[in-house]
């Protein structure tokens, strides 16, 4: 697999404030979004960018950093159609107030919206010049898709099981806090280790992480992590950490020496049949792949990845995860003291009254990404929208129209 390591906007990492949109290369001609100005990584995480730059950066996020391709096969799974027409279906409660599909698709910025029911496409729709055809950034939905590769590398024995120690993959690692942290301690986000999540403030440890991104410099991730102190015992407190899926990355690849991109494509991404090619952000010119973020796909890609997911890890009769993992690792967890958490192993457990009784999980990235993954009701939905800030900016719970998705479709 050879990774595709070009920079087609030529980003300016100087100061990482700026990036100069040139001409994409003859090799990304193809993509219908690749000439269009883009703004910077700094503005997405300040929520600096007018609606419209927002919609262009966000499709072209692979021109931000260098990148690996993650290769399609040759034959897509198909997704056949049983289209309904949800707008006479759906309504849900805001309040007081009464609301439709075409209020979310307009308050909360969707450009695109699918819908599986039974493994076929019910609803697919796109807005502000998205198509199939478009790539959109993952965000924080890429923490669930590198959790489900640690499932995969321990059911292809790369990885012993979740209480392997953090430091037997990553040497970077040892002495620094996350000696004595597990596998599932990263998974849960409760290793310990004191982190500050804070998209919009330049001062936390998310910006310095993106920070060592910018800079492009193998092992600089890992000096940022390996640096932080120590706030609790193993185990023993959730903190939310875009750093700890840099870690589980890292654990990845150390594990079964290959690259997560070529992990993704050998596993899931050709077996189950996606039909283009995704992009993964890199932390440093063929390096390790971001875990947290940076992985842009089509919407109808997302929606098979959380279809593979909610087939219970399955191809074709072949177990790619170890037994269980997908009923595990969307539901809520417990820390070595017993108290429960509201995440799972990267993913995020239902938290509206219908979900919860309907055991729904989703992958979630900020800005508005989901997949949607409703097990009772065998139903996936995937989104992409392009939302003004990173988090609160949400006029309507997606979740609460996603259950009123999934009843409607009984």
């Amino acid at each position: 697999m050879q990774p595709d390591l070009f920079f087609p906007t030529r980003c300016l990492l100087l100061l990482g404030v700026f990036c100069l949109a040139l001409p994409a290369p003859a090799s990304a001609q193809a993509y219908p979004h690749a000439d269009e100005p883009i703004g910077t990584i700094e503005e997405i995480y300040d929520g600096h960018l007018t609606p419209d730059m927002a919609v262009r950066t966000f499709r072209n996020i692979d021109r931000l950093f260098p990148t690996r391709t993650i290769a399609a096969g040759d034959t897509p799974r198909a997704l056949p159609e049983a289209l309904v027409d949800l707008s006479a279906l759906v309504t849900y409660q805001v309040g007081d107030a009464t609301y439709d599909l075409y209020d979310f698709l307009s308050l909360d910025n969707v450009t695109g919206l699918i819908v599986l029911k039974d493994g076929a496409v019910v609803h697919e729709s796109y807005q502000r010049g998205n198509t199939a055809e478009t790539r959109w950034m993952s965000m924080s939905v890429a923490k669930s898709i590198t959790s489900t590769l640690v499932g995969a590398a321990i059911r292809d024995g790369y990885i012993d099981g979740l209480d392997d120690m953090v430091t037997d993959y990553v040497p970077a690692l040892a002495g620094s806090a996350y000696d004595g942290v597990s596998i599932r301690d990263i998974l849960l986000m409760a290793s310990g280790v004191a982190w500050d999540e804070t998209y919009t403030d330049p001062e936390s440890d998310r910006r310095d992480l993106l920070r060592a991104q910018i800079a492009q410099r193998p092992g600089a991730a890992m000096e940022v992590m390996a640096s932080l102190p120590r706030a609790a015992e193993p185990g023993t407190q959730h903190n939310y950490s875009t750093g700890e899926t840099q870690v589980l990355a890292e654990i990845v690849a150390g594990a079964t020496d290959m690259t997560l991109s070529a992990y993704l494509a050998a596993q899931i991404w050709q077996p189950y049949g996606m039909e283009a090619d995704a992009n993964w952000w890199l932390d440093s010119p063929d390096g390790v792949e971001i875990g947290g973020s940076g992985l842009s796909a089509t919407l109808r890609d997302f929606a098979r990845f959380g279809q593979f997911i909610l087939d219970g890890g399955m191809i074709d009769g072949e177990a790619v995860l170890p037994d269980g993992w997908t009923e595990i690792a969307g539901q809520p967890q417990k820390l070595s003291t017993g108290e429960a958490i509201e995440y799972g192993y990267m993913w995020w457990p239902g938290w509206t009254e219908p979900s919860m009784a309907d055991g729904a999980y989703a992958a979630i990235g900020i800005q508005g990404q989901n997949i949607y993954i409703n097990p009772t009701r065998n139903v996936v939905i995937a989104t992409h929208m392009a939302q003004p800030k990173p988090l609160g900016r949400e006029p309507v719970d997606p979740l609460v129209v996603f259950d009123a998705i999934a009843a409607a479709l009984d």
